[in-house]
């Protein structure tokens, strides 16, 4: 696997790689792979692809790049979402079933796809990120439990980035994360990680007022911050994962990449 701290980038489809890369590389996917450790699949979260389609990209790479994978959105956001960007192809149950991690044959079915295509791609965790409006409430909380602990993971570790008001209940997100052998997935420049699982998973978003305005850019001084909480994180955790989702992700991962490597 190499090093223990593993640096990428959620998504690549707006990678440069130069001028004339495709003299010397048959896709960007393929050029990426060569620059960074690992990338987060993005576009599973909107629409999962054909199992031939992930075969392709795992073909691309190189033996020791890794994928994550960004559970499809059917398992964290209704239909009603903007983020279904105007699907309308539903069945009635999926209308009815889909987001909120709710323990329904819709969801479990969007589980086992999302689980198909990550264990195609030889990654070893799927990311779940809840909206919002996916709050801390009891009704949540009890779904998400009743899910987790029935699906099949195939193997695959979760890591779960909450939003909206979990994000002031720290202590009820650990004791979620540990009784469901969840990573919490953090911006561990606004937060630290709290859940106790080998992996430790931090998305980078920037450091703007709205934490999840994307439009950033880390200066020297931030990624050399960066770069000591990834070691401290290292050293009590089997493999750290640092992935950049900001505007200038790719400039800074690779920077930051040089300053660990």
């Amino acid at each position: 696997m190499g090093s223990v701290i593993r640096i990428g980038t959620c998504g690549y489809s707006y990678y440069d790689p130069g001028p004339g890369w495709q003299d010397d590389y048959g896709s960007k996917l393929q050029a990426f792979s060569e620059t960074f450790d690992l990338v987060e699949l993005n576009r599973t979260f909107y629409d999962l692809p054909m199992v031939r389609t992930a075969e392709r990209w795992r073909d691309e790479v190189l033996a020791d790049f890794e994928f994550t994978v960004k559970a499809w959105q059917a398992l964290t956001h209704p239909t009603s979402s903007p983020t279904w960007r105007n699907t309308d192809d539903f069945t009635e149950d999926q209308r009815e079933g889909f987001g909120y991690l709710r323990p329904n044959d819709a969801i479990r079915d969007a589980w086992n796809q999302t689980r198909e295509i990550a264990q195609t791609l030889d990654a070893d965790i799927v990311v779940i990120q809840t909206p919002p409006s996916f709050d801390a409430t009891d009704e949540h909380e009890s779904n998400m439990d009743e899910l987790l602990s029935s699906i099949d993971r195939g193997g695959l570790a979760l890591a779960w980035e909450p939003r909206g008001s979990w994000l002031d209940q720290p202590e009820r997100v650990e004791t979620i994360c540990d009784d469901l052998d969840l990573i919490h997935v953090t911006d561990i420049m606004r937060q630290d990680p709290i859940s106790t699982h080998d992996f430790a998973y931090t998305r980078l978003h920037g450091l703007n007022e709205d934490r999840y305005d994307y439009d950033y850019d880390y200066s020297s001084d931030e990624l050399e911050t960066v770069a000591g909480k990834l070691e401290a994180l290292a050293a009590d955790h089997d493999r750290v994962y640092g992935l950049f989702n900001n505007y200038e992700m790719y400039a800074n991962a690779a920077k930051l990449s040089d300053r660990l490597a």
